[in-house]
């Protein structure tokens, strides 16, 4: 995951201050063909790239709206992906429009068109490698992730269908997303590898000191520059 961090303390959501304690997490998607973080991230810090139309979030009210997620997932002005972090993720979003604003961590993946694949694969990785970090951080499992449209059926947010919408054409679902979600949580943890055993060996022991500085000598020329002669 490429995380990075611009918190939107010009929103009217920050400035408002509530707290929760994250108990899920929601994904959303856009909605709009835009996949560049700079159209909602702002304002530029050297690798976003200028928003000429000024219409980031990171202000009272974008556009008007009382909106403001805790993270964006889209390209970065060199094409690559990154994930931003735009609110503390314990503070109370306005993503959900119902009640998940009071119990989840939001997020938005920056829709293209929907048919690049090669896109899509990059920020559902993205995605996948947030929401498990999430988890960890707060102890929850794959089964707190929902999508905005599984809020809905939950009666917990508004009426939108995403992401749904864009997975399916990738054969993707919100069920597969869990199990990827799973897979990461559950993958062993690399171990340490033991330390390495060193074994000393003596070359020789010598009763005229000026032979054993002679053997010191071609010792280290050698290498071995820890080398040392000890009097016995």
């Amino acid at each position: 995951m490429n995380l990075k961090k611009l918190i939107f303390t010009e929103n009217e959501c920050y400035k408002a201050g509530r707290k929760i304690k994250p108990k899920g997490i929601m994904v959303h998607s856009t909605g709009a063909n835009n996949p560049y973080l700079r159209r909602y991230v702002g304002p530029d810090d050297g690798i976003l790239g200028e928003n000429q139309y000024n219409n980031h979030w990171n202000q009272h009210r974008p556009s008007g709206r009382q909106v403001c997620v805790h993270a964006f997932i889209g390209k970065l002005k060199n094409g690559t992906v990154a994930t931003y972090q735009t609110l503390p993720w314990d503070h109370r979003g306005w993503h959900a429009g119902g009640d998940a604003n009071n119990s989840h961590i939001g997020f938005e993946i920056c829709e293209d068109n929907l048919s690049d694949a090669s896109y899509f694969n990059t920020v559902y990785k993205e995605a996948t490698e947030l929401c498990a970090y999430l988890c960890k951080l707060y102890d929850l499992t794959e089964k707190d992730i929902i999508g905005h449209y599984e809020g809905y059926q939950k009666k917990i947010a508004s009426n939108h269908g995403d992401p749904r919408h864009w997975f399916s054409r990738h054969g993707k679902s919100m069920d597969t997303f869990r199990a990827d979600v799973k897979k990461l949580l559950t993958a062993p943890t690399p171990s340490t590898p033991p330390p390495q055993k060193l074994y000393r060996v003596q070359v020789g022991a010598y009763s005229v000191k000026s032979n054993a500085d002679a053997m010191l000598a071609k010792v280290k020329a050698a290498g071995f520059t820890d080398a040392f002669i000890k009097t016995e």
